[in-house]
């Protein structure tokens, strides 16, 4: 009984996280075959553009494996842990539609049917007037150190607002 509603309740937090934690969709830039399938998919690297919701003219890009098969095709695939970022000033001038926090998980995608997840953290560097973005990805029970970041400065007229 108590076995049931652990794996109940797990289920709905993972429901729960997948619903309410994106807050960014992807979109697809471009793809490359790295393996063949013969069934579903093949295996890939994925190219998505990630627009920073709360930074008009930031837009981060994204690049992962994407595992296909049979598992992958239907989404019950675990993708690999690794992923590399750059973000890049797409318009000017950057506007900021509201106070940003210290630190944020600005984006957030799925990697396995439960519990692994891809995020995107913004860090704003108040002294260097800079918007830093880190990827890496996590599970409920261990994470990956695996992450890159990059960094986008931002003009000394345009002060980044904090909260």
């Amino acid at each position: 009984m108590l076995r049931k509603r652990f794996m109940a309740g797990m289920a709905a937090a993972a429901l729960f996280s997948t619903a309410f934690c994106s807050m960014a969709k992807a979109e697809l830039i471009g793809e490359v075959d790295t393996a063949f399938r013969w069934l579903g998919k093949d295996d890939r690297v994925v190219i998505e553009a990630y627009d920073d919701p709360k930074v008009r003219g930031v837009t981060c890009y994204v690049s992962r494996a994407r595992t296909g098969g049979i598992k992958g095709t239907v989404g019950l695939a675990e993708d690999r842990a690794e992923a590399s970022i750059a973000c890049r000033q797409v318009s000017d001038p950057i506007e900021f539609r509201s106070k940003l926090p210290r630190q944020e998980d600005v984006f957030t995608e799925r990697m396995s049917i439960l519990f692994k997840r891809l995020h995107v953290v913004r860090v704003v560097d108040p002294v260097r007037n800079a918007l830093i973005y880190m990827t890496y990805s996590d599970r409920i029970i261990e994470g990956s150190p695996q992450n890159s970041v990059t960094a986008v400065p931002v003009g000394r007229s345009n002060p980044i607002p904090l909260k």
